[in-house]
């Protein structure tokens, strides 16, 4: 029988063995950024790194997996490989690391233009000053609300816990509205605690990785004809024209106007 070498985790991560866990979540973060599909092109070797460093830091994080595998056991999950599916945008991001949970993804979105095509800054406002701890709720499930910033670039979340104790949370880059992230243990009884980002501005814009979602309501007439109507973005206003014969679901895409990731 054949048997796979496992790769060295540490040195996939550029990290000396015995790392702390501020150097590994680090590590983790600059990694997946360089990585993540979405901004590689969907390139196929960028892919397979990336699913090396999810599974790495999945398995460096874990004390009993880690000290599995530092024995020469296996530290590799059982469960199917979470990115089997490929990556169409970010819906299994963290599957491997935290847990988290996403809706399915809706059907690919039609590109469409506004009417101001002149360049705009995008990129969202600095992140204010930490809020104080979030307590948790009986129910084991706690939203967390986060800004546009935070969700992009991963923030740290004080959780004061039932019983008054406070842990902090990494949130990871890249979250989008929806996500749940699961803290294995942390609650009373050594049960799960669910975190459930919420990502959604004052003008209804939703955000899910670098983009940008708004549930836009239209009169049946103004769909089936096509009109121009003003719709709201993180760099202002724009007019967008629907196309005649729109319906119900359908996705329009304004290009540049997500959010941006070292100017891509």
């Amino acid at each position: 029988m054949t048997s796979i070498a496992e790769p060295d985790y540490w040195a996939l991560l550029g990290l000396d063995p015995g790392s702390d866990g501020d150097s590994l979540k680090r590590a983790f973060r600059r990694e997946a950024r360089r990585w993540h599909p979405d901004l590689n092109g969907n390139d196929r070797q960028a892919e397979e790194r990336f699913k090396l460093v999810n599974e790495a830091y999945a398995v460096l994080s874990d004390h009993d997996r880690r000290v599995a595998w530092e024995r020469g056991r296996t530290g590799r999950s059982l469960n199917q490989d979470p990115f089997a599916s490929g990556f169409p945008d970010f819906e299994e991001y963290l599957a491997v690391v935290l847990g988290i949970g996403h809706s399915p993804e809706p059907d690919r979105p039609e590109d469409t233009h506004d009417d101001d095509d002149s360049p705009s800054e995008r990129r969202p406002a600095p992140s204010p000053q930490p809020p104080p701890p979030v307590r948790s709720q009986d129910n084991l499930e706690t939203t967390v609300v986060l800004t546009p910033d935070q969700a992009l670039h991963g923030t740290a979340v004080n959780l004061e816990l039932s019983d008054g104790t406070v842990i902090e949370v990494d949130t990871p880059p890249f979250a989008g509205d929806g996500w749940r992230l699961r803290l294995e243990g942390v609650a009373p009884g050594g049960r799960d605690h669910f975190l459930q980002l919420q990502v959604v501005t004052a003008e209804g814009l939703r955000i899910d990785g670098l983009r940008v979602l708004y549930r836009l309501e239209l009169f049946p007439p103004d769909a089936a004809l096509g009109c121009a109507v003003d719709v709201p973005t993180l760099s202002g206003s724009v007019t967008l024209q629907v196309p005649p014969g729109s319906s119900s679901g359908r996705l329009l895409r304004l290009r540049e106007r997500g959010l941006v990731w070292n100017d891509r």
